[in-house]
């Protein structure tokens, strides 16, 4: 259910707001505590509870509309609401009426009601409909759109009842339904699909390849293509599945590899009902309850258990001493599975569970064969339809974006020492000495840090932001792409030298983003930076998988990895929908190599055919395609890459 309603504020409120003493957000938030601050009784504390039950089990969704002007003293005081079946069959009404006695006997009250089964109402449920989509989507004139406060949310969860609500209780003096015995029943944390989802024809085909593949498979789809909410939907299905087969499914364990990430699916999963156990972090904060609800799960005093941990913790026998209680019918789901091909970490995996969904847009891992193959025979194979960034762009899941690469030349001291690591580059291949890998990886990885950090990537970033200071929402990449797991002292540096630069230098006001900035620091930050109370934030790696800021509308990348899941994310990510954005716009930086000659040539040649063939081909998806590959020509001309 999704719901938009209006705030009571009193004069002094308003007059506040107007008077620029308080900001609107602070008022509002304030105004709706202390109204849920109540004890509510009755039929009013009956209600109030049904709709926390609701937002605790994810099937409700508030936003607040308020009137842009408040002069008058005005309110949002519309009257309008759609319902929608199973079946596709909707009823939509405006106006109301009181639910009570006086309502129902005495007064005169109004309320048209459209059914999209009668000839002629169908129209009339689109344009209600769609004034409802302008509304919730903040495109509505004159009125203002929120999200629902997150203190004023926190409120309404203190008021979540031990048992399900009973919808059917009737008010005083009311009608009662038509049918008093039936009564709307929803199970408390089993996986439900929310009635409100609308799941996208590739989603759908998904689903069904899983299931048809014995409930065993890895969906390759693009970053931003909706993997989670697709692998919450198959759980969905799959307990509706096992449910008419009478065998339950009992336990949902989801493995991710960031402590933020845990927080997002958390967050997701609530939307479907589920009330997971967050198992990350000390074991003393979850390591009980999760005991507990497993043996409960096991004694039937339970019926569903779900799990979300981290690949740290998965290793750790707190959390594999407690997957020993695992019932026989459970199901994992591996988000961001490439990392789970690492020895440690597949070794970890349970093989009890015979249910398994891996999600990642780039399941194969570089380098690294027997890795990937670890993750294709636990979780099972690649299925249709593969999602790439070109149909979710397509399909309207992702935004389309304009696209400018940026080259950047090698200051003369960075040359050399570009030229030194090359020639020992060469001789560790085999050009006049020995083969040495490990030689050959600790130098490719020294001039890929060198590139990384170059001195003018900086010089192009204050040429670039002096005509955009009045932008905003705009994301600042850097960091050494060459090493997965250590953020290293050049691209802490560099962060310190972009945010230096932006901050200090040219008054735009960033923030660090980082894997060291705490939880709720990083919630503090992404809400700032969404409502535009900070312009940018200056990143390192840890945009890389799966956390969600969709307002980024613009990013500037000074860091390119090698690594193509790593440059598929970093891109990708930028371009998720968000409300009012359309497209975004991405700049990003690529340093040309000097021109060494001889038989260097063909081992750059060889190094920059792999980087450019992804330059290319986010160049070649771009609204202005012909401007960036003509930005791109003469770099693929110098090293015969014309093909490309």
């Amino acid at each position: 259910m999704r719901l938009v309603a209006s705030p009571h504020l009193s004069p002094e409120d308003i007059d506040a707001i107007q008077s620029g003493l308080r900001e609107r957000e602070e008022v509002i938030t304030t105004a709706l505590t202390s109204e849920l601050s109540q004890d509510f009784e009755g039929v009013v504390g009956n209600r109030i509870a049904c709709l926390s039950w609701l937002l605790t089990y994810g099937l409700l969704e508030i936003k607040i509309a308020v009137v842009k002007n408040l002069q008058n003293y005005g309110i949002y005081h519309e009257k309008l609401g759609i319902f929608t079946d199973a079946e596709g069959s909707q009823v939509a009404f405006a106006g109301s009426a009181n639910e009570s006695a006086r309502a129902y006997e005495c007064n005169f009250e109004c309320i048209d009601v459209f059914r999209s089964w009668q000839p002629g109402d169908d129209d009339r449920i689109a344009e209600k409909l769609e004034n409802f989509e302008e509304l919730w989507q903040n495109r509505t004139p004159e009125l203002e759109v929120l999200e629902f406060p997150e203190a004023a949310r926190r409120k309404l969860l203190e008021k979540c009842p031990d048992h399900p609500p009973d919808f059917a209780q009737e008010v005083e003096g009311s009608i009662k339904a038509a049918n008093p015995t039936e009564q709307y029943h929803i199970i408390p944390g089993v996986p439900i699909a929310p009635p409100s989802l609308v799941l996208r024809d590739y989603q759908q085909q998904a689903i069904a390849n899983w299931l048809a593949n014995k409930g065993c498979g890895t969906l390759k789809m693009a970053t931003g293509s909706g993997k989670t909410i697709t692998a919450l939907a198959i759980a969905a299905a799959l307990y509706q599945k096992c449910q008419a087969q009478d065998k339950p499914l009992k336990v949902l364990l989801i493995v991710c590899p960031y402590r933020h990430l845990v927080t997002q699916w958390a967050e997701e999963c609530r939307k479907f009902n589920l009330a997971p156990v967050l198992a990350f972090d000390r074991a003393q904060t979850w390591q009980s309850e999760l005991q507990a609800q497993l043996l409960a799960v096991l004694g039937e005093r339970q019926p569903f258990v779900t799990i979300i941990t981290t690949n740290a913790t998965l290793r750790q026998a707190s959390l594999q001493s407690q997957l020993t209680f695992l019932p026989q019918l459970a199901m994992i789901i591996g988000d961001e599975a490439h990392n789970l091909g690492a020895e440690n970490l597949a070794s970890a995996l349970p093989e009890a569970v015979k249910l398994r969904l891996a999600l990642s847009a780039t399941p194969e891992r570089q380098f690294d064969e027997v890795g990937t193959e670890r993750i294709f025979d636990y979780f099972g194979p690649v299925l249709e339809p593969e999602f790439t960034l070109r149909d979710a762009i397509q399909a309207g899941a992702l935004v389309q974006y304009t696209y400018t690469p940026i080259l950047i030349e090698l200051t003369p001291e960075e040359v050399e020492r570009y030229a030194e690591l090359t020639v020992a580059i060469g001789r560790a291949m085999g050009i006049g000495g020995r083969d040495d890998n490990t030689a050959l990886e600790r130098l490719l990885f020294e001039r890929a840090r060198l590139i990384c950090t170059a001195e003018n990537k900086l010089t192009q970033l204050r040429a670039l932001m002096a005509n955009r200071l009045n932008t905003d929402h705009t994301l600042f990449y850097c960091g050494d792409g060459s090493v997965e797991d250590e953020t290293t002292d050049e691209s802490r540096r560099q962060l310190e030298a972009v945010t230096e630069l932006l901050k200090y230098r040219l008054g735009y006001e960033v923030e660090p983003y980082i894997a060291e900035t705490t939880l709720g620091e990083r919630d503090d930050l992404r809400y700032a930076f969404e409502k535009g109370h900070l312009k940018g934030l200056v990143a390192i790696r840890c945009l890389d998988e799966g956390v969600d800021i969709p307002a980024i509308r613009t990013a500037v990348i000074l860091a390119s990895s090698s690594n193509p899941r790593q440059f598929i994310q970093r891109r990708g990510r930028i371009l998720r929908r968000s409300p009012g954005k359309d497209q975004a716009e991405l700049f990003d930086m690529l340093v040309v190599p000097p021109d060494l000659g001889g038989e260097y040539w063909q081992i750059e040649r060889r190094v920059l055919r792999g980087e450019l063939t992804r330059f290319v081909e986010f160049a070649d998806l771009a609204l202005n395609a012909g401007e960036a590959r003509k930005i791109l020509y003469p770099l693929q001309a110098r090293y015969d890459l014309l093909d490309l």
